[in-house]
């Protein structure tokens, strides 16, 4: 079977990029509004694209009805957000910090969350969060009226004593993190799972 994603609905298309590009690892980012209003939110469709500059990708969909959302927005205003990675053990406050709510919610005291001073941005960084990336927008493409794509460069990096195994080397325990990665569907995750690993050739001339 194949698909011409110009003669296919938008959502029909996600569906199959969510079913397919599996797992994908979860931004959980914080933000602020220029006026000081905090907010957090999940987005899988992110990765990291290089590391000179150490940069991050985020897809930012826009709300069919609300229109942009709260964290595309403030990105865009204030140039400013942090990547949380998500650990198995903080899976449910993130599924928490999902929710529709209207812009002036909370959504990090609606899940009950702590949060952490940031060294170089404004927003805070959620405190618990294996992972945390302080960053501050290099690139916002609108690549269509529904959706945004921001790219951040990383300005801080925090990472939890407990999941380095030589810290001064760069070394961390991979498997200790436990993060979780998004599937497919409305509500499905990965934790976990086999893994192995192969040998890099290398050209012999």
């Amino acid at each position: 079977m194949q698909y011409d994603t110009r003669a296919q609905p938008a959502d029909f298309t996600y569906k199959l990029l969510t079913a397919t590009v599996t797992p994908r690892p979860i931004a959980w980012v914080s933000t602020l509004s220029p006026a000081g209003a905090r907010n957090a939110a999940p987005f899988s469709f992110f990765n990291a694209m290089g590391a000179d500059p150490p940069t991050v990708v985020l897809g930012l969909m826009r709300d069919p009805v609300r229109g942009l959302k709260d964290t595309c927005q403030n990105i865009l205003d204030t140039g400013e957000f942090v990547v949380n990675l998500v650990s198995a053990a903080m899976a449910g406050a993130m599924n928490e910090t999902c929710v529709n709510a209207p812009s002036e919610v909370d959504e990090l005291a609606l899940a009950g969350l702590e949060t952490e001073p940031s060294v170089r941005v404004k927003p805070a960084r959620i405190k618990g969060a294996p992972v945390q990336f302080e960053c501050t927008l290099l690139s916002a493409v609108v690549t269509s009226p529904n959706q945004t794509i921001a790219i951040g460069r990383i300005e801080i990096i925090h990472i939890g004593d407990e999941y380095l195994v030589d810290a001064e080397r760069g070394h961390v325990d991979n498997r200790k993190l436990d993060l979780i990665a998004r599937l497919y569907g409305a509500g499905w995750y990965q934790k976990g799972g086999e893994r192995f690993e192969m040998v890099r050739p290398v050209w012999k001339p």
